[in-house]
């Protein structure tokens, strides 16, 4: 879609939710794991089907992404969505926009070789490279927190591990 039609969709979708805020609720379709051959596992939901896979050294084939991968990936496209959406209703005309997830974390936890170890990603940061023909820097940089601020998937895990935000523009 180009931005004009993206704009119109979310002003229409918008105006529809303020005149029945009930429209706004949803339950999202399921992502239903099927373990397939060793630690490979099939997700299925909403139509759409993925594969993951565990690196050979925690016993998998290096086949396919990993979860976590898969979960940098979501949060990645989630914040990239938002911003481009955001800039379309702003009439912002993007040039470069680059969204680069990357997590820190400890093998030990998921092995479950010392129990005050989490599993989960200990750090999370997210790092956005934007640049626009028609917004300044501090617009941009207003822009990719308002984002930040309403991507749901950023939002469903910003309170659990640490999620910190790099800004490059220009």
């Amino acid at each position: 879609m180009k931005p004009v039609a993206i704009a119109a969709a979310l002003d229409n979708t918008g105006r529809a939710i303020l005149a029945d805020p009930d429209k706004a609720r949803a339950t999202y379709a399921s992502a239903v794991a099927t373990p397939m051959d060793g630690l490979k596992c099939r997700v299925n939901g909403a139509g759409q089907v993925i594969e993951t896979d565990m690196s050979a050294a925690t016993g998998g084939e290096n086949s396919a992404p990993s979860p976590g991968w898969f979960f940098r990936a979501s949060l990645a496209a989630c914040c990239a969505t938002v911003i481009a959406q955001e800039a379309a209703r702003r009439d912002v005309s993007l040039t470069n926009l680059v969204v680069k997830v990357e997590s820190d974390g400890d093998l030990r936890g998921m092995l479950g070789l010392d129990e005050t170890i989490s599993a989960g990603h200990s750090a999370i940061r997210t790092n956005v490279e934007i640049a626009a023909s028609n917004a300044s820097a501090g617009e941009l940089e207003e822009l990719v927190r308002w984002a930040a601020d309403h991507s749901p998937v950023g939002c469903t895990v910003r309170d659990a591990p640490t999620n910190t935000l790099s800004i490059t523009t220009g």
